[in-house]
């Protein structure tokens, strides 16, 4: 064989030599067997012959040729057999064609087109020819021979059917002996297999292809329609082959069957089994088998095209019944088969059809037929487990049936789901009775039956659809769910037991063999069972309300079953071997703790009829006698039940914490209960240990948090007990051994119960009694001393002393330190805890927290000044707030410590502390820091498990040891958080602006704005910053404190985030002088660099690379983790500051819903139809009654007071942030615009909506036109015609802002707010044509706000700039003028932004957008199959006209050929 071939192809045909060469190329690329042995070199040169034949103008006539021919064989000299390369060279020709269709196909002209179908139908024909006239088994290789063909086949169609390839479907389906593809009419298949599948397979791409949306840009819409009206034409031709094929492949598959269950009856009378056959019956036996395989092979591949067919085409083609074909009564009866998957590809099409919008009739076919239909399909497979001697329910007879169950589950729900409107809107159904109530019940009793499957995956596939027909208010007022609830809640619940699935790998779970067929692995399985538990939650919430004595009587036969079968543990397995108690694995503890949820939340669901003692009709008076006895029984049970075992204990707390919802209507047992819980804060280990166990503390925990949450449902009915719970809590407290986290949740469970004082002075005394060791602990001499500067902080919390390491790991030194910060850091905590959940309830009280004590319940809406917007006393706001009284003793330490905390970042101490190899760590970030940055996987653990990051920033050691070291990260991460969040909480409960701390906010304002504590902070302090104290800080204070109160700290903050913002994203802009490397975040190794070059640097050059990375230090982490964590600092603290901007302008949040509520209103208004005020968002459906904000959350009657309050700082705040402080406002907006070029999606997207809100607000102030017309629009212009790769899918709302600012600052145009709706003309102005007048709202932003009365020329000089003519601006203005909808004017501006993209290459270090991602190129991109210019004029369409004018002749109407 010759090493390399030079292929010289003519444009008609090649020679011998030629065809050789080609071929033997063929054969050395697709390695054909008996090549020989061929060198790397050869094959390097056959694939650059191939490639370089695919140039060649003569290619698709070679292919065309070669593909015509019966054998492609390659002659191997004399004495030598030749090669047959049939199919790797047929499968080439057909590659070169297929590609061929993409780029030259539509220069052919009508006689090529044809002759290259003719072809490809010839080589079809060709491969389905019988061989021999025997029925084989189609090879490997000829099945990928036919699926090419197929899809070669598909694209000509694409092309051309119908009006250029008429013949299109008489070429597939006539049968071979008249010139097609398809099998002769009523025999089977035979050895035409092949040429069948090619049929379908082709069918089924090409409805693909005409419907599938991921197809919408390479197919033109027109085309599609075409291919879709020819196929639906001819369906007639179509479809009855496949019914016939269906029906006679079936009836193949049933009558070997029949003949395989009588052999094997046959040799079982005799006593004989199938291994015992003789030859002749083996052969007999496996020639059954043979056919049914193939013909169940077949039906599977024709099901394959129907689910298609199922999915987009017309209903008509499966649901109408006409000359005996009828695929819907088919696809039911082939539920029953088994062979080739038959009843799960049923299923599969049947799931098709369930999700399109099928009409009541169609809906209501299906509904009635499939019980009786899945009834006979489950006794067919009884009777054939019965035959193989197999039980009918055996574990082995639920694996294999597993995918037919799981997906029959799917569809039956899919079927209701997708069509609720078919029960709702149905009388017959809604009445009760009837044909179409019976047939719709025994479908819902058939989905209720499957959840009793023993695999969750079967009635996991139902949840939505029992959610959805419990939420709708409809349907749950019928009886046709009623009959169904207790058997699919008792399923539920079932699963809510989660699996040990240590039993599935022993074998030892009855259904383990099921269990293992029905998830991977076991994480996989707790995703499962973590979804299904939340979206069991609202299921079992629903069926309480609706149907509560079925919910009731449930829980209390589980709940009552449970106990007494484990109340002490029992079976008693997997036990702990050093305590021999139970652990969390334990057959009874996983029992009782599946019946937690389902128990919460049957109770948090019962509606109040049916537990409280109000006077209702008989009915529900009946309900209520038979649910509150066994409530009370259930309550008593749980109260009484004394476990000893310690997991026990942890599951009897969590089934008391559930019936907070049932003591809020019977609270006999609720003391003894909290006692319980009371009792188990202070529970130990036994026998006793130095150290309290992983489980007990796990328990402490748990009861504190079952306490808080009991207090918060249920205070009113715990105040009697107050003085009694108060000396409790005192006697845990004195006694010792509590954790923090334990006291603190005593504190807040006693706030809670406070709260519910109804004398303010008594509630303000309980709680400053309740919070005193707190205070003194704070005031004590050895914290005051501990914070009275930077330097005796360090000392307090160890790290001065770390010169000397020993002692960092001594272990009195250790307890010291760390009892000393947790002194200090608890009594924090827990004031901040108690404050939270003071104000919570605060807010909560008739008046909503104001300081007013009378509001009226009519709102004067003309009111623009209230009492309460300037500074309230602290005895006012004590009346609602039992805790503010304490802040004058609060504020000064508390200001105190974050004043010498943020010295610790100071240069001067971070240049201290870096050079030390110990010390250093005090300014690293912590493990749990570390462990957030990166995603992982839930089988990781946490922090300490495998995978976790613990022991990663100092290597070896983490803060469970008894090493100081590893801790202190983690203490200044808690201290300065905590320091923040108080002071938003100072701000929330308006303390802050109370006369009395007038003296303190000097020095509040000294320490947040303070130079050094700013520039110094990290990205993560300063984020933490924003969040928990500005934000809130604009959010709460009175419009009429502003410029006293937001001025002195505002202004600082703005100026500095722009500084450090440029610095933090200059890197990854390539500005600022600094490079991408110095992102990476600082490690142990460059410690002593940074220190120096801080020390010889100056301040200034070290602030700027120490905003490149974040302010990090990382200690030992590892280099991915630690580039991740600057990344994700990097865009955290644009996301934080654009989501407060966002807030505060009323673009996001309270203050947003505020807006939208007043929107509702005026609708409400304009359209006369009061209910707009009750109903929600479309999304969700309404289970409140009466009036409802737009989130669909309830509405108070206090709201109305506090709405008014809130839209006045809304207009107050805007208007203050920008046109009252030069220094905020400046800042601000270059901030805004600084933004929108930082390459993060997130970010920018917020940012474009606020800008949209400052151009409302500020474009007709003329000290603003040059900051918004020329830089604020070459930002967005720059970042439009740029087309960064990041920017992709926001380019429209960039774009939206280039037309808000030309529209306001050349046009005189404005814009609703957001820069929604179309552009609304301001005139000239009358006195000066050069001037337009100005808008009526222009100083109401949020009704659109003003323009600029005088043109500018800024944007004009940006268009100019970027290379756009003068009269392209020119055009580009008459037509924003002319056309002012809001679609016209984006895309005018798309269209002239894309002539300046067109002239720009790659610009700057971002990846460019590709052009299938460019919006400016989206007109410019064309399907790949363009329509016909052919217009199609079907039979149809004929007929249609001649029907509506007799009178037209033929020879007058449309030209519709011999089409159709």
């Amino acid at each position: 064989m010759v090493n390399r071939w030079e292929i010289h192809v003519s444009t008609s045909s090649m020679n011998e030599t030629q065809r050789q060469s080609l071929l033997g190329a063929i054969a050395i690329s697709s390695g054909a067997a008996g090549v020989g042995n061929i060198t790397p070199q050869q094959r390097a040169d056959a694939f650059a012959n191939l490639e370089q034949f695919k140039t060649h103008p003569g290619r698709v006539s070679a292919c065309v040729e070669m593909i015509g021919c019966g054998s492609l064989q390659i002659d191997c000299g004399s004495g030598n057999a030749p090669l047959d390369v049939t199919v790797p060279g047929k499968l080439y020709a057909l590659g070169v064609i297929q590609e061929f269709l993409k780029v030259g196909y539509n220069g052919l002209n009508e006689s090529d087109r044809g002759q290259l179908r003719a072809s490809i139908v010839l080589a079809a024909r060709q491969l389905a020819m019988p061989v021999n006239g025997s029925v084989t088994k189609m090879s490997d290789s000829t099945r990928i021979l036919a699926v090419k063909i197929a899809a070669l086949l598909a694209d000509l169609a694409l092309r051309e059917f119908p009006q250029r390839w008429q013949t299109f479907v008489s070429d597939l389906f006539s049968p071979l002996s008249n010139g097609g593809i398809w099998c002769e009419a009523g025999t089977d298949t035979g050895s035409n297999t092949t040429g069948v599948k090619i049929c379908l397979e082709c069918l089924k791409l090409l409805t693909e292809d005409c419907t599938d949306s991921d197809y919408n840009a390479r197919i033109s819409t027109a085309r599609r329609n075409d291919i879709l009206l020819g196929m639906n034409e001819m369906s007639k031709l179509i479809l009855p082959p496949l019914f016939e094929l269906l029906s006679k492949q079936y009836g193949d598959v049933s009558n070997a069957n029949s003949t395989l269950s009588a052999m094997n009856q046959y040799l079982a009378s005799n006593g004989r089994t199938v291994a015992q056959m003789t030859s002749d019956e083996r052969e007999q036996y496996e020639q059954q088998i043979n056919i049914r395989d193939s013909a169940g092979g077949m039906v599977a591949n024709v099901l394959g095209t129907l689910e298609k067919f199922c999915q987009s085409m017309p209903l008509d083609w499966m649901f109408k019944v006409e000359n005996g074909i009828d695929f819907v009564t088919a696809l039911l009866h082939l539920l029953k088969e088994d062979v080739a998957s038959i009843q799960v590809l049923s299923v599969a099409c049947l799931q098709q059809l369930s999700m399109r919008k099928l009409d009541q009739s169609q809906w209501l076919r299906l509904v009635s037929s499939l019980p009786p239909a899945l009834f006979e399909a489950s006794s067919v497979s009884a009777q054939r487990a019965i035959e193989r001697g197999i039980e009918p329910n055996s574990i082995d007879m639920l694996v294999e049936q597993l995918e037919f169950h799981r997906s029959l589950s799917k569809m039956g729900s899919t079927l209701v789901s997708a069509h609720l409107a078919h029960i709702t809107s149905d009388k017959d159904i809604s009445s009760g009775s009837g044909a179409k109530f019976d047939a719709v019940s025994s479908y819902l009793q058939l989905l209720s039956e499957m959840t009793t499957h023993p695999s969750g995956v079967v009635c996991g596939s139902q949840i939505n659809t029992w959610v959805g027909l419990l939420r709708d208010p409809a349907i749950v007022k019928t009886k046709v769910l009623s009959p169904h609830l207790g058997r699919v809640l008792t399923s539920y619940m079932n699963h809510m037991v989660k699996i040990r699935w240590q039993d599935v790998w022993e074998q030892g779970h009855p259904y383990a063999a099921l269990i293992d067929a029905s998830w991977d692995d076991e994480e996989e399985y707790n995703d499962w069972q973590g979804n299904l538990r939340s979206k069991t939650s609202q299921l079992f919430r629903s069926i309480s309300n609706t149907e509560p004595e079925i919910a009731v009587t449930a829980i209390h036969s589980k709940i009552c079953m449970l106990l007494n079968a484990h109340c002490n543990g029992e079976p008693r397995d997997q036990l702990d071997p050093k305590t021999n108690e139970l652990t969390p694995h334990s057959t009874a503890c996983l029992q009782l703790e599946g019946a937690t949820q389902p128990l919460d939340n049957i109770l948090q669901g019962l509606p109040p009829w049916s537990v409280d003692d109000g006077n209702y009709d008989d009915k529900r008076n009946r309900i209520r006698s038979t649910i509150r006895p066994q409530l009370s029984e259930l309550a008593n049970m749980i109260v009484s039940w004394n476990p000893n075992d310690i997991w026990l204990k942890f599951r009897r707390t969590t089934l008391l914490e559930a019936l907070k919802h049932y003591w809020k209507y019977e609270p006999s047992t609720l003391p003894t209960g909290v006692d319980s819980l009371l009792l188990y804060l202070s529970v130990k280990d036994n026998p006793p240990r130095e150290r309290l166990s992983e489980d007990i503390i796990g328990l402490r925990k748990k009861c504190g948090v079952s306490l808080v949450a009991v207090s918060k449902v249920v205070p009113s009915l715990l105040v009697p007990w107050l003085t009694q719970l108060s000396g409790r809590a005192k006697t845990l407290l004195t006694a010792g051994g509590l954790s923090p986290i334990n006291e603190m949740h005593l504190y807040e469970f006693l706030s809670c119960v406070a709260t519910a004082v109804e004398n303010p002075v008594e509630r303000s005394t309980f709680i400053a009694d309740v919070l005193a060791n707190s205070i003194r602990s704070i005031e004590s001499p050895n914290i005051q001393s501990g914070i009275q500067s930077t330097e005796s902080l360090l000392s307090f919390m160890g790290i001065a002393q770390a010169t000397n390491p020993a002692c960092l790991t001594d272990r009195d030194f250790v307890k010291k330190v760390t009892r000393d910060f947790s002194s200090l850091f608890s009594s924090f905590n827990q004031l901040l805890s108690v404050g939270k959940r003071c104000h919570s309830a605060a807010k909560k009280r008739p008046n909503g927290g104001l300081p007013l004590q009378n509001l009226s319940p009519i709102l004067d809406e003309s009111m623009k000044k209230f009492p309460d917007e300037g500074p309230v006393s602290i005895n006012d706001l004590a009346i609602n707030d039992p805790f503010i009284p304490l802040w004058p003793k609060l504020l000064p330490t508390l200001l105190q410590v974050l004043d010498v905390t943020l010295r610790v970042w100071h240069p001067e101490f971070q240049a201290t502390l870096l050079r030390d190899n110990i010390q250093r760590y005090a300014l690293a970030i912590s493990d749990d820091e570390a462990y957030l940055a990166m995603k992982h996987e839930s089988s990781v653990g946490g922090v300490f498990g495998k995978g976790g990051t613990a022991g990663s920033i100092i290597s070896g050691t983490d803060r469970r040891d008894m090493n100081l070291s590893p801790k202190w990260s983690g203490w200044f991460n808690e201290l300065r958080n905590n320091c923040f969040q108080l002071l938003g909480l100072l701000c929330s409960q308006r303390v802050i602006y109370a006369p009395e701390m007038s003296s303190l906010f000097p020095r509040l304002v000294s320490i947040i704005t303070n130079k050094e504590h700013l520039r110094s902070m990290e990205h993560r302090h300063f984020n933490q910053c924003l969040k928990q104290f500005i934000e809130i800080m604009m959010l709460t204070c009175p419009a009429t404190l502003y410029q006293s109160y937001l001025t002195a700290i505002l202004g600082p903050i703005f100026e500095h985030i722009q500084f450090r913002f440029q610095c933090s994203w200059g890197p990854i802009l390539g500005t600022g002088g600094l490079l991408v490397d110095s992102t990476k975040p600082l490690y142990s190794n460059d410690c002593a660099y940074a220190a120096n070059h801080l020390a010889s640097g100056g301040v200034e050059s070290w602030l700027v690379s120490y905003y490149a990375r974040g302010g990090l230090f990382v200690g030992d982490l590892d280099c991915v983790t630690g580039e991740a964590m600057v990344e994700k600092t990097r865009v955290e603290l644009t996301r934080t500051f654009s989501d407060m901007i966002q807030t505060v302008l009323a673009l996001k949040g309270g203050w947003a819903l505020v807006l939208a509520n007043k929107a509702r209103e005026e609708q409400a208004v304009k359209k006369n139809d009061p209910s707009i005020l009750a109903s929600g968002p479309k999304s969700q459906i309404s289970v409140t009654s009466g009036p409802t904000n737009a989130d669909g959350t309830k509405r108070t009657s206090v709201q109305l007071h506090l709405d008014a309050r809130k839209m006045l700082r809304i207009d107050k705040l805007c208007h203050f942030l920008l046109l009252e402080n030069e220094q905020i406002a400046g800042y601000l907006v270059l901030t805004m615009i600084q933004c929108l070029q930082y390459p993060d999606a997130y970010t920018c997207r917020r940012c474009t909506r606020i800008v949209h809100r400052i151009l409302e607000t500020v474009a007709w102030v003329d000290r603003y036109t040059e900051l918004l017309g020329y830089r604020l629009l070459s930002s967005a212009v720059k970042a439009i015609i740029t087309e960064p790769k990041w920017m992709v899918g926001i380019e429209w709302d960039m774009i939206n802002i280039v037309r808000d600012i030309y529209g306001r600052l050349v046009l005189g145009q404005y814009y609703l707010p957001g820069g929604q709706g179309p552009g609304l003309q301001q005139a000239r102005d009358s006195s000066n044509s050069a001037r337009f007048e100005q808008t009526k709202v222009v100083d109401k932003p949020l009704l659109g706000g003003g323009i600029l009365q005088t043109p500018s020329e800024f944007p004009r000089r940006v268009l100019l700039e970027i290379g756009i003519i003068q009269n392209d601006i020119m055009l580009l203005e008459n037509n924003l003028m002319e056309n002012r909808s809001a679609k016209d004017q984006k895309e005018a501006l798309r269209d002239l932004l894309r002539v300046a993209s067109d002239k720009m290459g790659q610009d700057g270090i971002l990846e460019r957008a590709r052009k299938d991602e460019s919006l400016l190129q989206q007109r410019t991109r064309m399907p790949e199959v363009q329509p016909l210019p052919e217009k199609l004029v079907t039979y149809s369409m004929v007929k249609k006209v001649e029907e509506e004018n007799p009178g037209l002749g033929l020879a007058d109407g449309p030209w519709h050929g011999n089409l159709f």
